[in-house]
């Protein structure tokens, strides 16, 4: 009877709620939406490639339901913009994504409106290559009407990709030697050799490119002064056998512009991914590429920043990099195996394993330069240096000869310890640090095997475990400060030469500064 009666008197409650309850009635809109912001920028696009999804919230902050007749885009069906409103993509056809009608919009509630865009630039006006994008979000119409700007800066650009076979839909992939034994092996790479007409990079208009740009035997790509390239995920640039390459940057005026730099990069331009490790593939030396040289270049966001693959024996090394920066490699920054490289004035640092790395023994010499791993994440196995003669595979282990691997003025260094990791199966395995500033710290390995500081023959000079006060290296501002170890005690050469700014080393007293930079006063 208890379990009635309580039965009875929630249907009775139930029954006199809902005859009391209201349907929403929504009020059309009085032109008192809020905004999350009165611009959306739109970050800058490559021509006639798709822009990342922005949003824009809109508020109700009434008490009342409300609905808005009309959300469309000012420029209408010609908008180079496209919107989806809570889900929705509004109108069918032309209309699809541009004009919504009736749009409802609860007391004290939001909305999310989500915005993209692909712009054709040669359809528009340009000036120097790069137009300025507008359009707005109408909100209603007539006295109530609201609206919200859309900018968009909209680059032209020169594209290289591989082509796809309309038949089979297969897209074009480099055949190379991979193995050395003179037959040219299969291979999935995405990508196509490089045409006559497409072998110098100028400043004129960015690169952009869709898989590997192959440089083939008796082809030299040249980068002038001032080129900036861009790289799809997955893509990079191989110079194989017989092939070479020359990045020919200048020292900028401005080094906030880097106008006269070559900058080499990912292709996604928003903000967001300005630091993101890891967006393309690498500039890949291949085993027979000769004479490379890299001057005055930034490169940046790689997966491995250049790879050099052998090549120790030739008359010239393989390759020569001066004045350069590499920084937020996904695994390596500079990665040598059984090659060889000449380094001056070259900065590497935040790297997800070793910044450089010379493996499989080689021929490295390295002046003046900062090899540092800022790395922000414990996730990090390699110091900012590894040397080793040998690699590993499924059947035995491999060596190659270390002939020789010489550091002199160098910051080695890193938020890791110790920053400097020498491995050998081999005996021929020769190395030096002349006035190298070094951190490392760990008694387990210090004074034994490859790490007896004290042996003049492969240590002179160096400093341990002293500050380098650089400027802010989570940030790859790797300028050194008036406080740092490396002040005033590099070995003096001849000719003293310039630091990577241009300064002249040892200008103001007489005694340059280890690595790359000379060091500042911070303000």
């Amino acid at each position: 009877m208890k379990r009635l009666l309580s039965f009875l008197i929630c249907f009775i409650v139930l029954l006199f709620w809902s005859s009391c309850r209201k349907d929403f009635e929504f009020s059309p809109s009085t032109g008192n939406l809020g905004f999350a912001k009165d611009t959306v920028y739109l970050d800058t696009v490559f021509t006639n490639i798709g822009s990342s999804t922005y949003n824009l919230k809109v508020y109700n902050r009434s008490d009342d339901d409300i609905v808005i007749p009309t959300i469309q885009l000012e420029n209408g069906v010609n908008s180079f913009y496209r919107m989806n409103v809570d889900g929705t993509t509004g109108l069918e056809g032309p209309q699809e994504g541009k004009f919504f009608e009736n749009v409802e919009l609860l007391a004290n509630d939001s909305l999310f409106i989500f915005i993209e865009t692909t712009i054709d630039i040669s359809t528009l006006s340009t000036l120097e290559n790069q137009f300025l994008y507008t359009d707005k979000i109408l909100f209603d119409s007539g006295s109530n009407q609201q609206d919200v700007d859309l900018v968009t800066l909209v680059k032209d650009a020169v594209f290289i990709y591989a082509n796809r076979d309309e038949d089979t839909g297969i897209v074009e992939t480099l055949t190379f030697d991979v193995d050395g034994d003179g037959t040219p092996d299969e291979t999935t790479l995405q990508g196509r050799y490089l045409e006559n007409d497409e072998l110098t990079f100028t400043n004129e208009k960015p690169y952009v490119i869709y898989g590997y740009a192959g440089v083939g035997a008796g082809q030299t790509l040249t980068m002038e002064p001032g080129a900036r390239v861009h790289f799809h995920a997955d893509s990079g640039i191989i110079v194989t056998e017989g092939g070479t390459l020359n990045i020919n940057g200048e020292l900028s005026t401005d080094q906030e512009v880097l106008e006269n730099e070559v900058i080499l990069e990912g292709d996604r331009l928003e903000p967001l991914f300005e630091d993101v490790p890891g967006q393309w593939g690498t500039i890949w030396l291949f085993n027979g590429s000769e004479n490379n040289t890299v001057n005055y270049a930034t490169i940046k966001n790689a997966t491995i920043g250049i790879l050099s693959e052998f090549g120790q024996t030739d008359t010239n090394d393989k390759l020569t990099i001066t004045n350069s920066q590499i920084y937020n490699s996904s695994a390596f920054g500079l990665l040598g195996r059984a090659t060889s490289i000449t380094a001056e004035n070259v900065v590497i640092n935040n790297s997800g394993q070793s910044s450089f790395a010379g493996t499989l023994g080689g021929k490295y010499n390295f002046t003046h330069c900062t090899i540092a791993n800022y790395w922000n994440s414990s996730f990090r196995q390699y110091p900012s240096l590894l040397l080793n003669d040998y690699t590993v595979d499924e059947n035995n282990t491999i060596f190659t000869n270390t002939t020789e691997a010489d550091f002199t003025n160098c910051i080695i260094y890193g938020n890791d310890n110790p920053e400097l990791l020498l491995e050998n199966e081999g005996a021929d395995f020769n190395f030096k640090f002349t006035n190298c500033l070094i951190r490392f710290n760990n008694s387990n390995l210090e004074g034994a095997g490859n790490y007896i500081f004290s042996d003049t023959m492969r240590y002179d000079g160096i400093i341990l475990n002293i500050d380098p006060d650089f400027e802010d290296p989570f940030e790859n501002l790797m300028r050194i400060g008036e406080d740092s170890g490396a002040n005033g005690e590099a070995l003096v050469l001849d000719p003293v030469g310039n630091d990577l700014l241009g300064n002249q080393r040892g200008l103001t007293n007489g005694l340059p500064d280890i690595g790359a930079y000379e060091s500042v006063v911070f303000e």
